[in-house]
């Protein structure tokens, strides 16, 4: 299966050499490229991709407001897709690029729905790996900065914890322990060594939480657990 990617950089050349890059791949589409987030915005609109690799500071419309608007919630709930008078509108997986480890407006992308970010200067088996696991419905953060990211996110933006904790109780004992481990950064086969579960067993719990709290994947789920004081920074 094909996974359509467009690409949304204001950097000509970072656009081209990404490009390339992806559409040497047997199972990726580069199916356009657009130079800053309105164009961004309205080229997914037009071609539909799985995937949008959006580039965080741009002038015209920033890659913050570009995935707000592209994954902007339905307004009977969840879900990839939503009817707007009559037309079905699809709404891709958005993965951040950024030449920064941590960045303000990468805390906002993932409370905006955006399925993770990866740095610029990542290798490009990172940045071909990434398409990959966002297009398969994961989430994906960079490995070295994940903690750190999520935590001065945490202490620099105090939400206010009552309705998050509230939604907590529609888990059961077992789910809020893998909601814990997943926000700690842990894999699906850590945490099954750690559990001692079947890794497949673990895949169902998560499927089963980011249900139960109406949430897009991992990412969604780690920022949730800290908003809502299940995990504190530096756990």
């Amino acid at each position: 299966m094909t996974t359509r990617v467009i690409i949304v950089d204001d950097q000509a050349m970072v656009r081209a050499g990404f490009a390339a890059l992806l559409a040497a791949q047997s199972d990726i589409d580069v199916v356009g490229e657009a130079p800053d987030g309105a164009k961004g915005v309205e080229l997914s609109r037009r071609t539909h991709p799985d995937v949008v690799l959006m580039d965080v500071r741009m002038p015209e419309m920033d890659g913050l407001e570009a995935a707000r608007r592209l994954l902007a919630p339905p307004p009977g709930g969840g879900g990839t897709a939503h009817d707007v008078q009559g037309v079905r509108e699809h709404r891709p997986r958005v993965l951040m690029l950024t030449t920064f480890d941590v960045d303000d407006y990468v805390y906002e992308a993932l409370r905006a729905g955006a399925s993770g970010f990866l740095l610029k200067d990542a290798p490009p088996a990172d940045l071909i790996a990434a398409v990959r696991v966002v297009a398969s419905g994961d989430a994906l953060l960079a490995p070295s900065v994940t903690r750190r990211l999520i935590a001065d996110f945490a202490r620099q933006r105090p939400a206010a914890r009552g309705k998050p904790a509230l939604r907590l109780k529609a888990l059961t004992a077992r789910e809020t322990e893998v909601l814990v481990l997943v926000a700690r950064g842990r894999s699906n086969a850590e945490i099954a060594q750690t559990l001692v579960l079947a890794e497949q067993t673990v895949k169902t719990h998560v499927s089963r939480v980011l249900t139960k709290l109406d949430l897009r994947d991992r990412a969604q789920a780690v920022v949730f657990a800290y908003e809502s004081g299940l995990v504190a920074p530096g756990e």
